[in-house]
């Protein structure tokens, strides 16, 4: 079986190239059609290798999110809880401490209000975070230092902030003078210990320790809490143990936390680009079926040119089955030549499409070529081959021999 496999797509080979001018404008349907199916697919799989780097860069597939749920669903509007369970600083130590893998522990929360500085008696708006002694690797102290787990612990009132907040206290170029000084927040005076690093920061920014807000406070704006897994394989099971813990050391219904991770947005943007790969393939799939109509027609006008030939093969002996795997091969043959011509297009394209969209958009895109799409369009050259090739070889296959040579 397999020798006549082989003899048969050498003979197809004969064939195409007895009539190769031919047969490349049969198949330049197939051509235009998989260069265009193999540019759409390179460039979706650009878009979501990009997607998912930006996701990664802005969020850690690591992280574990624990949210306090203020408000409930009621007939689909949303209303505030009279009561519900939260964290606090000393809660969610334990939490962190009950973890069976390494993680690294944070919390924040957030309040917009008015400070002053004593120093200058300077009045101005600012988000005051509190937060832990422990902090995101992308944050860095420009001038001065971050306040310690000592002075979390303590209570201590000190604080660092942002470089705009630095700017607009003390001028452009003064950034550091603010070290040392003191900043009335509430009822609270506290010390400036360092300012960050200059960011894309658009409000300027205060932060204490989370142990200086009250219990009211802390209820009113509940922590948004993080666990950072030293693994990302060790993230559903932290997930997993953080909500068994929630569930049996705080009161309150069990709807009070949502604990997510970052890997429903991966995801949720991998089926989108899924949808979207279907669909540009279905209509781009289009050009493909025209081109497999135009190996058809050069089938049939190669077995009415060739009645004679195939009439001696079957008065010699051959076989309907002999002479419809060999048309089935030559249409195979037909549509792998058209699809590998089309596959270099594609790619060709391609190379020419990138620079285009790097200069109008200014992203650092490029185009993705994985295995995937050569597979598919392999399995799409086979299938329009057989599809397509079935019929001329059934036709050629019927042929009566005696009639066949009558017809020199």
């Amino acid at each position: 079986m397999l020798k006549k496999i082989y003899l048969s797509f050498s003979l197809a080979v004969q064939n195409i190239r007895s009539r190769l001018f031919h047969t490349l404008l049969s198949i330049l349907g197939i051509v235009i059609g998989v260069a265009a199916l193999v540019t759409v697919l390179s460039l979706i799989d650009g878009m979501e290798k990009y997607a998912q780097e930006q996701i990664t860069n802005t969020t850690s597939l690591k992280a574990i999110f624990i949210r306090t749920e203020t408000t409930r669903l009621v007939n689909n509007l949303r209303l505030k809880k009279e009561t519900y369970a939260y964290l606090d600083h000393e809660k969610f130590k334990k939490l962190a401490a009950a973890l069976t893998h390494p993680a690294k522990a944070y919390m924040q929360t957030k309040q917009a209000s008015e400070v002053k500085i004593l120093d200058n008696g300077a009045t101005m708006g600012a988000s005051v975070i509190g937060s832990m002694a422990s902090f995101p690797p992308n944050m860095h102290i420009a001038h001065g230092e971050f306040y310690t787990a000592d002075d979390v612990n303590r209570q201590s009132q000190v604080g660092f902030v942002n470089h705009l907040f630095a700017e607009q206290a003390m001028g452009e170029d003064a950034a550091t003078q603010l070290i040392g000084k003191t900043i009335a927040y509430k009822d609270k005076a506290l010390k400036v210990v360092g300012v960050l690093e200059q960011d894309e920061s658009r409000a300027p920014e205060l932060f204490i320790p989370i142990t200086l807000f009250s219990q009211e406070e802390l209820k009113e704006n509940p922590p948004l809490c993080v666990l950072e897994a030293d693994n990302v394989e060790h993230v559903q099971d932290l997930k997993g143990q953080a909500e068994s813990w929630l569930k049996a050391n705080l009161a309150g219904d069990t709807n009070d936390f949502n604990v997510a991770t970052n890997e429903a947005r991966v995801k949720q943007a991998a089926r989108g680009f899924m949808l979207f790969r279907v669909v540009m393939g279905l209509i781009v799939g289009i050009s493909v079926v025209v081109g497999g109509v135009g190996v058809m027609n050069v089938l049939l006008i190669s077995v009415t040119e060739r009645t004679v030939e195939i009439g001696v093969r079957k008065a010699m002996g051959a076989k309907k089955k002999d002479i419809l795997l060999q048309f089935l091969a030559e249409s195979v043959t037909v549509s792998l030549l058209g699809s590998l011509l089309g596959l270099m297009l594609g790619i060709l394209a391609t190379l020419a499409i990138v620079p285009i969209i790097k200069a109008l958009a200014d992203v650092p895109f490029q185009a993705a070529y994985t295995i995937d799409t050569f597979l598919i369009i392999s399995v799409i050259a086979i299938i329009v081959g057989v599809v397509f090739g079935t019929y001329p070889a059934t036709r050629a296959a019927k042929l009566d021999p005696v009639e066949a040579i009558r017809r020199e």
